[in-house]
């Protein structure tokens, strides 16, 4: 009688898994858009110190890979003004705000940025703000627009207040993928 017990328990225990799995979110249509920056990249690093000055040129490379169809993972390594650079990003498509939601770390900055960014189909962009520490560790709010140029390119461009509190080109990534 306990075996038999036990047999029926653990079928009403697959039953009711196999139940909730049948409930699990699955990835939609939004989440394929992530999967184009699924692979690795080489990345030109072009950052705008001022008004008037040539940009400082470095490169890096990024390896990005889908987290069960819903969180694109990126890790990005480089060498900025001289100095060893790591960065930790995730993307993802929040349904509720109906838009796309990531996170942002790195080895510059002791904060967390968050942003929130929409995607254009017909022009192949992604386009949206970013919120975190700025280099002087107050809150700064800045513009981010990555531009498809095909499926092996993209450039990234970063927009952030300057000296007259306009919004100017503060640094620009170009990807390339890796064959």
């Amino acid at each position: 009688m306990k075996l038999r017990n036990a047999v029926v328990g653990a079928v009403v225990a697959v039953a009711a898994t196999l139940a909730q799995a049948q409930q699990m979110p699955q990835p939609g249509p939004e989440h394929d858009v992530l999967k184009q920056d699924v692979g690795n990249w080489d990345a030109t690093i072009e950052m705008f110190p001022g008004p008037n000055q040539p940009p400082m040129l470095s490169k890096g490379t990024s390896t990005s890979r889908l987290l069960g169809g819903f969180w694109l993972v990126d890790e990005f390594k480089a060498t900025l003004m001289g100095m060893p650079f790591e960065g930790h990003g995730t993307t993802g498509y929040d349904p509720l705000k109906k838009k796309y939601i990531g996170t942002w770390v790195d080895s510059m900055t002791p904060g967390l940025n968050l942003s929130e960014s929409t995607w254009d189909e017909k022009a192949k962009t992604m386009s949206g703000t970013n919120e975190g520490p700025g280099p002087d560790g107050k809150p700064s709010k800045s513009e981010g627009v990555t531009q498809w140029q095909g499926p092996d390119k993209k450039v990234f461009s970063m927009y952030a207040p300057g000296p007259d509190g306009k919004n100017a080109l503060m640094m620009r990534i170009t990807y390339t993928r890796k064959k």
